[in-house]
């Protein structure tokens, strides 16, 4: 297996380059079980991060960071699940379309998440931003919920994300050719 290492917020991972398909590899960035990085990320993140009132992130990968970056700042968090609980009624939804999954998904929230956000200041987060395709999946149904986005922050963008003005973020993660070279 190859490697890309690289440090971020101060801390140095080995991310697994992994194959979208024959012509392109992507890093792997998995925060789930890595406390470190995930509390060096969100400290950093909430240095950069415009006033805000809750976080919301996507279900799953960036739940870890929108819980410490919560945590960290006092504030609450909302995660849009991939599909409605049975705890939740008058159901919001919507698809998405992500190259790390190999088919598309639901994103959803229910009228009780929907009252913590509705009329607040919301800042968005998630681990990693490429085609933005998750991003503007979370931005329909926070906009059908009606809260200010004021920020969209994650810890690495890739791809078209990186020359995105609207989307805040501490590194940059190359995409890949099969040898391992950045493209």
């Amino acid at each position: 297996m190859m490697f890309h290492e690289m440090t971020i917020a101060g801390v140095t991972r080995r991310l697994p380059l992994c194959p979208l398909n024959e012509e392109l590899y992507i890093a792997g960035f998995v925060m789930f079980g890595d406390v470190e990085i995930t509390e060096a990320c969100a400290k950093e993140l909430l240095a950069k991060a415009p006033e805000f009132d809750v976080i919301v992130t996507a279900e799953s990968k960036g739940i870890p960071l929108a819980y410490e970056m919560a945590r960290q700042s006092g504030k609450d968090y909302v995660v849009l699940r991939k599909e409605p609980k049975l705890y939740m009624v008058d159901v919001i939804k919507t698809t998405v379309d992500s190259i790390t999954t190999a088919h598309i998904q639901t994103l959803c929230i229910g009228s009780l998440e929907a009252d913590v956000i509705r009329g607040k200041r919301v800042l968005i987060v998630d681990d990693v931003i490429s085609t933005g395709g998750s991003l503007m999946s979370i931005e329909k149904i926070l906009n059908k919920v009606g809260c200010d986005i004021v920020g969209k922050m994650a810890v690495l963008a890739e791809g078209d994300a990186i020359d995105r003005p609207d989307i805040i973020y501490l590194e940059e993660l190359p995409l890949f050719n099969p040898d391992g070279t950045a493209k």
